[in-house]
């Protein structure tokens, strides 16, 4: 199975994500949509899961989704810290009731395992920024194994 997964967006899709998303299983958007029309357009690839960013108004979205796919489970929140992931996520995490937490927000691609649990962050998927690199990220689901792919949206420098 493989996942595609976005964040911060804030308002613009990029015209090759849906290249990059081609033939995902679902997509999973980590906040910082901006209008809903991301969403519209996302879901014109494959079913989209989305929480709220600290920038997004006006969508019905929540902080968290917590999504089950290929026999695991994972946390979407928009706002998470790896190395201080918060009381009420270790517990979780402590019970063994997660195997990753996927989150946005720093806008700088990450992957990692802490605690036994995969933290992954897709990176800023906005419009261009001087000095900000445009990432997204495909999350490859084997039968024992998650492979994190991060992508480029602009060609290297």
């Amino acid at each position: 199975m493989r996942i595609g997964v976005i964040s911060d967006t804030h308002g613009y899709l990029d015209p090759r994500v849906p290249e990059l998303f081609d033939g995902v299983d679902q997509i999973w958007h980590a906040g910082d949509v901006g209008p809903a029309s991301i969403l519209v357009a996302l879901e014109q690839i494959a079913p989209v899961t989305a929480v709220l960013g600290n920038n997004d108004v006006d969508l019905p979205l929540r902080e968290f989704e917590l999504v089950r796919v290929g026999g695991r489970r994972f946390l979407l929140r928009h706002i998470v810290d790896p190395a201080r992931p918060g009381q009420a996520l270790l517990e979780m995490i402590a019970r063994g009731e997660l195997d990753g937490v996927v989150f946005g927000h720093t806008h700088r691609p990450y992957w990692n395992r802490h605690h036994g649990v995969l933290f992954l962050n897709p990176g800023y998927a906005g419009r261009p920024r001087a000095g900000l690199e445009r990432t997204v990220a495909l999350l490859h689901l084997g039968e024992g194994d998650c492979l994190v792919e991060h992508l480029r949206l602009d060609p290297p420098a």
